[in-house]
């Protein structure tokens, strides 16, 4: 099987904090207590996000203040401070969206806990699960909403409280470059043997000229081409040709942002246009190769390679290609074709390979 291969330079940068190793997230909001002696109260506080781990979930610690009025008694107000370790999950789009999870355990210490048994309010943990959104500013400021959802054992009864905030988050920290593998050489490749010149063959005296019929033109290979001027007599029914009757090659220019699988507008025109040429070449398969620069583990810089070939696969599914015609893999960092101890050349290795076959 014939093999065409097309390499991709880096053309867009995408907004994350995945590229910057600490987040930081001043937060204000509100919280609707169900079940509990408090009334609804206002909470501020901060969120620690830690991004250079090698793991799905990235840890958090978060601190929070309220002052809060008690409902069946006296009205006076009380300092609560809630603590919490979470891991967050961060869901990759093709966009500067970012929409995260997040789940972890917690401890609520109430100074003024009431009076009476009734209406008391004790320090204990609980457990929190919520979900929300990053919305990307500049490459390391974005909004942060979410909403949380806490469950606590209080007094023999289960109080839960729901929690809406709001804040800015700020990415800093960039995440260290290793040094580059070095490349193997190319090993050389022989040139093919000089085919021999074939003996002249002996001039016969021509016969009186006969009646010249002119026969129609003939396309052998049913490419559009007449046989006279195709220099490529054999192409496949369904390859588009030019005007030599020879197969077109595509070129898919894409590139990625550092730890990113997110494909811009421009690089969204660029796959739609390579659809577009699979479409007018039904007998192209392609196969989809993505790769990395150095930056983070061999192990997650697999997974990385193998998201973004996919994220183009799906792209290409959706702009109308049968699936059976695409495959996609990964190669993580195992193949520069740059230097990774710079910011260019980093750049070049975070790209997708395209190979054409039949």
């Amino acid at each position: 099987m014939k093999k065409l291969v097309f390499s991709s330079l880096l053309a867009a940068t995408l907004l994350g904090a995945s590229d910057y190793n600490y987040e930081v997230s001043p937060m204000a909001g509100y919280v609707f207590p169900s079940g509990q002696r408090l009334e609804n109260h206002a909470a501020y506080g901060a969120e620690f996000q830690y991004n250079a781990v090698d793991s799905l979930l990235k840890p958090e610690l978060s601190v929070l203040w309220s002052d809060a009025d008690y409902e069946y008694i006296k009205p006076h107000a009380t300092d609560i401070w809630r603590t919490a370790i979470n891991g967050v999950y961060d869901f990759t789009t093709s966009n500067n969206i970012t929409p995260f999870a997040k789940a972890g355990l917690g401890y609520e210490h109430i100074n003024d806990r009431g009076n009476g048994t009734e209406n008391l309010n004790h320090n204990g943990a609980f457990a929190d699960a919520g979900a929300g959104v990053k919305v990307g500013i500049t490459d390391q400021i974005a909004l942060k909403l979410e909403a949380i959802e806490m469950l606590k054992f209080n007094h023999f009864d289960w109080d839960n409280s729901l929690l809406l905030m709001a804040g800015i988050n700020f990415a800093f920290g960039e995440k260290a470059q290793p040094a580059a593998p070095v490349a193997a050489a190319p090993e050389p490749v022989a040139a093919p043997a000089p085919k021999p010149t074939p003996a002249p063959k002996p001039v016969v005296a021509a016969p009186a000229p006969k009646p010249v019929v002119v026969a129609a033109p003939i396309d052998s290979d049913g490419d559009g081409v007449f046989d006279p001027q195709d220099k490529c007599p054999n192409t496949p029914k369904g390859f588009k040709v030019d005007s030599d009757g020879c197969p077109l090659k595509a070129t898919l220019n894409l590139n990625f942002a550092s730890d990113s699988n997110k494909v811009d507008t421009e690089g969204t025109a660029k796959v739609d246009a390579f659809a577009s040429f699979l479409k007018e070449s039904p007998a192209y398969k392609a196969n989809i190769v993505g790769h990395t620069d150095s930056t983070g583990s061999d192990k997650y810089n697999q997974k990385l390679s193998e998201k973004r070939a996919e994220t183009v696969k799906t792209m290409l599914i959706n702009d109308g290609i049968a699936a059976e015609r695409l495959t996609a893999e990964g190669m993580g960092e195992k193949m520069p074709i740059a230097s990774n101890k710079t910011k260019e050349g980093r750049a070049e290795n975070r790209r997708i390979e395209v190979e054409l076959c039949k």
